[in-house]
């Protein structure tokens, strides 16, 4: 009998995946945008410690060593070379997506939505091409927030998921996740004092992580800065998206026609920057806005931004990863509003001139593709007339007609 935490992934992989013979990982990034992600990513603090802890151990063994991010894309794969050989047989390889979403029931994916150590073995896999394999995989945690960076996995044989192999794989992460922690500490405090005279102000340390702004599929901000997730009302993160996309500053009218839907006087646009800068104030003094113009004195990314920088380079794929939903749905921002249709827009475009039917049907799961029927029809058109997934296709075409 099936363990019940197997029952309940295989349960939620049904409602993701028409069956079992589908579950195959899709590559998500080329070569190119893979070495992008991995400079930029926070997990490549890691490799050194689980290249020495779990990597260098592996080798020769017929086990590999996979680091993903938050979302169960590979990041690394490295290990024995006659494993990794056979494990591209069944796509398990750099730049390939094993959430549960993509592939079902899996010791990365499943670990991440149950935000906790997993063993899979064999025939306990959703996709059959994985049943000759076992896996032990470790979710990784941000030493400020608390939230998943990414996961760590050893795949191979049955001695991948031995009782050893996961006391092994925890130690590691244990030992990555301090790592993290001191070096985000020493780059905090870091300050070149042998090379500034005596008695002058320390140099600022450079930030581990650039400081972001989500607003995609969120009735609300998430602002990322200093290493903390601070949760903004819409309000303020429409006013911090705008001074981010208006670097050069806007003056008090000028964000008034960009926030307010309606016209406001510059009295209320400086009430709520100081409600802002109070927040901000909080946090340190990096995303504290200056006045006169009003304007960011550091660089924020926005997630939307970063999309819209995707797409205008032709990496819809990588775009599409991102994309979470449509911006702050339910703001009456007139930048705000630009910005969600223009976004949203562009996005379909690329996706469905991608002529990939794994891609299109990635955009579908999306909430605002739910009723769009030329996206659907596109999905249809490009499935092989065979493929499993043309049903569920057809029967949503049905119930929108």
């Amino acid at each position: 009998m099936p363990r019940s935490l197997v029952l309940e992934s295989w349960e939620r992989s049904l409602v993701l995946l028409s069956s079992p013979d589908v579950a195959l990982p899709p590559v998500v990034w080329d070569n190119a945008e893979l070495a992008q992600i991995r400079g930029a990513h926070p997990l490549a603090a890691i490799l050194p410690v689980i290249s020495k802890l779990l990597v260098q151990p592996s080798l020769g063994t017929g086990l590999l060593v996979a680091v993903g991010d938050e979302h169960g894309r590979l990041l690394w794969v490295e290990g024995d070379s006659g494993a990794m050989r056979a494990a591209e047989g069944i796509g398990f390889a750099s730049g390939t997506d094993w959430s549960e979403g993509a592939v079902g029931t899996s010791a990365p994916g499943t670990a991440l939505v149950l935000g906790r150590s997993l063993q899979i073995s064999g025939t306990e896999h959703f996709s059959p091409s994985v049943h000759p394999w076992s896996c032990t995989a470790v979710p990784l945690h941000d030493p400020d927030s608390g939230g998943i960076l990414g996961v760590v996995d050893i795949t191979g044989g049955a001695e991948a998921a031995a009782g050893h192999t996961l006391h092994l794989v925890e130690a590691a992460v244990a030992a990555a996740e301090a790592h993290l922690r001191i070096q985000r500490l020493e780059r905090r405090a870091e300050a070149p004092r042998r090379n500034r005279p005596a008695g002058s102000t320390p140099a600022p340390a450079k930030p581990l992580y650039r400081d972001s702004l989500q607003i995609l599929g969120r009735e609300t901000g998430l602002l990322h800065v200093n290493g903390r997730e601070v949760p903004l009302s819409e309000r303020h993160a429409e006013i911090l998206a705008v001074l981010a996309l208006h670097p050069q500053g806007l003056s008090a009218e000028e964000l008034a026609a960009m926030v307010y839907p309606n016209e406001v006087s510059t009295i209320t646009v400086r009430a709520e920057m100081v409600r802002l800068r109070r927040i901000l104030h909080k946090h340190g003094n990096t995303l504290v806005p200056q006045s006169r113009p009003y304007r960011l004195s550091a660089p924020l990314v926005v997630d939307a931004a970063q999309v819209l920088s995707y797409l205008d380079r032709g990496a819809h794929r990588l775009a599409l990863g991102i994309y979470r939903g449509q911006v702050l749905p339910h703001s009456d921002a007139p930048a705000l509003t630009e910005l969600r249709h223009r976004t949203s827009a562009l996005l379909r475009d690329a996706i469905l001139g991608d002529a990939s039917a794994d891609v299109v049907l990635a955009y579908l799961a999306l909430p605002e593709a739910h009723d769009d029927a030329e996206a659907w029809a596109t999905a249809l058109r490009l499935l092989p007339p065979r493929s499993p997934r043309r049903a569920a296709v057809v029967a949503h075409l049905e119930g929108l007609a």
